[in-house]
């Protein structure tokens, strides 16, 4: 099966092209937002994917959204990474880090009463998980020129850590309606300066990011993650620009040699106001020109037909991997998979977390 066959581009070299998406799972339980011993043995059990992504990782303490997320903006932090990155490179894995802001997509309780920042003080009217429950997003800061500048600068400033960490290499996570994805869209971006109006404008800070990055970090080392069709999720509603967007934003990126391209979507149209993964992929394959990563309710049949029929070149597999850190090899022998634990999914401690069983 091609799922199982090696994947060697100028850029990466994988043993097999299953992909652990990123996913949220906090477990960072400490007043430091460390990376832990748990999170180590977490991804070491995993390092049979021919490539993982981790969680999504903050950028800095304006990019927190979510309870006990890790972080990679501190000295500490980038330490405590580096017995992740060791452990899945002593089991023959490959682990770049996903960076991370959610943008509007927080609550003051997160940023000692501020408002979190955002392209433009939209509130999305959805809720935000923190330490005291769930609560009702607020309309957040509109972000200035200067807090625009600083932003490009933490991204920069995580990726270097990241490589320093260890990482083989760093995701920009722009996808899924968090902060640049909020950039790109009418419904949140109602600026009317370089970052607001035009489509180019809109797209500016991805490219301005990936430029920043590229003075400090083999571009080489950076994939990019895009969701071209959500529509519903965080406030996030598509618009008659929206295909104009995403196209030109894949257009633009063939500049830059990146690692991959990650699209995020869905299987199934199912309730889903989308297009299935497949239409979307058919559509930007023909765009992209470098390695291309899709997402969105795989398993191993469906992925296998994506392959075969030349949608992508990897495929990544999210919420499988969570319940079966062998998912691989059950892939390979055809057993039966594990159920994940919804209710574990973003508890603290090992149950749900490494406590599956594996074959062995």
């Amino acid at each position: 099966m091609k799922l199982f066959e090696k994947y060697t581009s100028k850029n990466l070299n994988l043993k097999n092209k299953i992909v652990m998406a990123p996913m949220t799972r906090s477990r960072a339980d400490n007043s430091e937002y460390l990376a832990n011993d748990l999170m180590q043995t977490y991804y070491a059990q995993r390092a049979t994917a021919g490539l993982i992504i981790t969680e999504g990782i903050n950028i800095s303490t304006e990019s927190v959204g979510y309870i006990n997320v890790p972080g990679i903006y501190t000295k500490e932090q980038t330490e405590s990474w580096k017995k992740v990155t060791t452990a899945v490179h002593a089991e023959g894995g490959k682990i770049f880090a996903q960076l991370w802001h959610v943008g509007r997509i927080s609550h003051p309780d997160f940023h000692d009463g501020k408002l979190p920042l955002a392209p433009s003080a939209v509130n999305p009217n959805s809720q935000a998980y923190t330490y005291n429950g769930f609560k009702d997003t607020v309309a957040p800061k509109e972000m200035t020129l200067e807090d625009i500048k600083r932003t490009i600068e933490d991204y920069v400033k995580s990726a270097v850590n990241a490589i320093e960490a260890g990482f083989d290499g760093v995701e920009i996570h722009a996808a899924n309606g968090y902060l640049l994805h909020q950039f790109f869209a009418l419904t949140s971006n109602k600026r009317n300066d370089e970052y607001g109006g035009s489509i180019e404008n809109r797209g500016r800070i991805l490219f301005e990011i990936l430029d920043a990055v590229a003075k400090k970090v083999p571009i080489s080392k950076v994939g990019l993650r895009l969701a071209p069709d959500l529509d519903g999720l965080f406030g996030m509603v598509k618009d008659n620009e929206t295909q104009e967007m995403f196209e030109y934003l894949v257009k633009k990126v063939n500049d830059y040699d990146l690692a991959y391209l990650h699209f995020s979507g869905f299987t199934e149209k199912g309730d889903h106001p989308q297009k299935s993964i497949f239409e979307i992929a058919k559509h930007y394959r023909e765009i992209y020109k470098g390695t291309f990563i899709i997402n969105g309710g795989f398993l191993k049949e469906s992925a296998e037909k994506a392959l075969e029929e030349n949608l992508a070149d990897l495929v990544s597999f999210g919420v499988p991997f969570i319940g079966n850190p062998d998912l691989v090899q059950r892939f390979a022998v055809d057993a039966p998979l594990n159920n994940p634990d919804q209710d574990t999914f973003y508890t603290p401690g090992a149950k749900g977390y490494t406590d599956y069983p594996t074959l062995k």
